[in-house]
This record gives C-alpha cells, sequence and structure tokens, in this order.
C-alpha cells in the first residue's frame, strides 16, 4: 500500500483534486467528502490502467509544506 499526497481546492462549484505524484489524475465533487471518495477511486484506476499498458506506478515523492508570510 502506497500513500500519495492529494491537493484539494475549492472551486466556483465544489471541490477539485489531484495528485503531483499521478499526473493526469484528477476528480471533481460537490463536497469534500465526494471529491476525496472520488480521487480515490480515480487514483486506483489510474494505477490499474498504468499497470495494464505495463508501466511502472510512480512511487510517491511530494509531501505538503506551509510556509506563513504577512499578507
Amino acid at each position: 500500500m502506497k500513500k500519495y499526497l492529494v491537493v484539494v481546492e475549492e472551486t466556483a462549484t465544489g471541490f477539485s483534486a489531484y495528485s503531483p505524484d499521478l499526473p493526469g489524475c484528477i476528480a471533481t465533487g460537490a463536497t469534500r467528502d465526494e471529491v476525496e471518495r472520488e480521487m480515490r477511486e480515480a487514483m486506483k484506476f489510474h494505477v490499474e490502467g498504468m499497470r495494464l499498458e505495463g508501466h511502472t506506478v510512480p512511487d510517491p515523492h511530494s509531501y505538503p509544506a506551509f510556509c506563513e508570510i504577512a499578507a
């Protein structure tokens, strides 16, 4: 089991998500719970497709970091 970073962004109509370690793997949802659930399924599908096509599934390498600045 591998853990991949997922970035979730609020949009005008709900939420979108992507994983920097799995380029092209994205999901959307009306709520945070929905987008996280959809992203989990998208990641499973994406990795399965990579394996079926003979591609190497990348190891996770992204990590979260927060930088505090005066705004």
